[in-house]
């Protein structure tokens, strides 16, 4: 008899898509109380969602209605590319329940994208749209909410390619790094060639325009009150950049040969206010952190043999979290930066992107397997460490009132 095939787990689907970018849909979006999600429509056309036949080039099509949405939606953006492999491209919806543990089977909503690859995506977290480097061709798209019914009760959630265009991410080549600060008030981008642009939003009035800030961005990532912009290159330092005077504040170096991948600001248990930086050491996937006030190396912390593929930071800032090349899920306590849960193989491909819920309960991560998994958070509890040493101090309290006794009775 062959060997039985062990089934995915609910709270991890496959959608067709190879996948890039991934995000948290904000909840104020989510308007409706009246849940209908892909699972239980029963007028949907689900065949439609994850067919992987080649696009059609005539024009961007959503293959599916709007969706009447409430409680946890991602998004997802992804593709197979420029070719004819019959592998779309396209932004991809599905919905998550938490009580269940468990993604909709189905992509709830997909608006195709032709030939062009979405590998990089920013919400605006205001509810304005979200804006898609391309990579093939190499430009930036900005993409509305397209809401139905608006005079209606029930919120119909899907997406759509604006008309607006980007004047000033056109002919600028590759973006590799997208970033809004959290009140959406500011557009970061990080170039192929190396150079960071700060745009205010939405007038798109330039901030900083630095062409020669690395070799090629990797990573963008603004502090919680939007006034710094921490940048990584390839294969060099960090720079942290000042806002209100679009200059260089710090720039932190990689030693003994450390490779930068991703970095992200947050803070400690006691509000200190620090910056992550994930780096390749001669260790292998190791967490560095600085302090923001003095700019020193507060620690390097060793955390997998493996490399660090894709790395984020719970709102919260208790929880680490990793993806490596090898699929697994790394997250790991941000007190003791020791590592809390292993999901070894959570993905059959490379992690290429992380994203916490903004409550901090729940991690989404894709794959270029076309898979994506949401990860409870569970909470460890923290009394059994102490419980035990009672037991042991209750022990040793009983022997020596033991010895105590059979000298008293000599």
């Amino acid at each position: 008899m062959g060997k039985r095939q062990i089934s995915d787990p609910p709270n991890l689907k496959k959608y067709g898509v190879p996948f890039y970018s991934v995000a948290w849909i904000p909840q104020h979006l989510i308007k409706s109380r009246q849940i209908q999600t892909a699972d239980d429509s029963s007028d949907f056309d689900h065949n439609s969602v994850l067919s992987t036949e080649p696009e059609s080039e005539s024009a961007t099509k959503a293959e599916s209605e709007p969706v009447s949405v409430t409680g946890n939606y991602l998004l997802f953006t992804g593709g197979g590319g420029a070719g004819r492999s019959g592998i779309p491209n396209a932004l991809v919806i599905a919905h998550f329940d938490i009580a269940s543990n468990s993604l909709s089977s189905q992509a709830v909503f997909k608006l195709g994208t032709d030939s062009e690859l979405p590998y990089r995506m920013a919400l605006q977290s205001q509810g304005d749209g979200l804006i898609c480097a391309m990579e093939t061709p190499k430009v930036c798209r900005w993409f509305d909410w397209d809401y139905q019914n608006k005079s209606s009760e029930i919120h119909k959630l899907s997406l759509k390619m604006s008309d607006k265009v980007l004047t000033q991410l056109e002919d600028v080549g590759q973006q590799l790094a997208l970033a809004f600060n959290n009140d959406g008030t500011t557009l970061a981008a990080g170039g192929e060639d190396g150079n960071i642009r700060v745009f205010k939003w939405p007038s798109m009035e330039v901030i900083l325009n630095e062409s020669n800030a690395h070799s090629s961005v990797k990573d963008l990532h603004f502090s919680s009150d939007g006034k710094l912009l921490a940048s990584l290159g390839s294969g060099g330092p960090c720079r942290v950049w000042d806002i209100s005077s679009s200059m260089v504040l710090s720039t932190l170096p990689n030693e003994n040969r450390e490779t930068f991948s991703s970095c992200r600001f947050s803070q400690t248990n006691d509000k200190t206010q620090v910056l992550y930086i994930a780096a390749m050491t001669d260790k292998g996937g190791s967490i560095l952190t600085w302090n923001t006030q003095t700019w020193e190396r507060m620690g390097s912390k060793h955390i997998i043999r493996d490399a660090i593929s894709a790395f984020n930071v719970s709102a919260d800032g208790k929880i680490l979290a990793c993806g490596t090349p090898s699929g697994d899920i790394v997250i790991v306590n941000s007190t003791n930066m020791r590592i809390q849960t292993m999901i070894k193989k959570a993905h059959l491909g490379i992690v290429t992107a992380l994203a916490f819920s903004p409550d901090s309960r729940a991690l989404a991560s894709v794959s270029m397997d076309s898979s994506a998994r949401v990860t409870i958070i569970e909470e460890k509890k923290t009394n059994g460490g102490l419980s035990l040493w009672i037991a042991v101090f209750i022990i040793l309290l009983a022997i020596a009132a033991y010895f105590l006794q059979k000298g008293l009775e000599k």
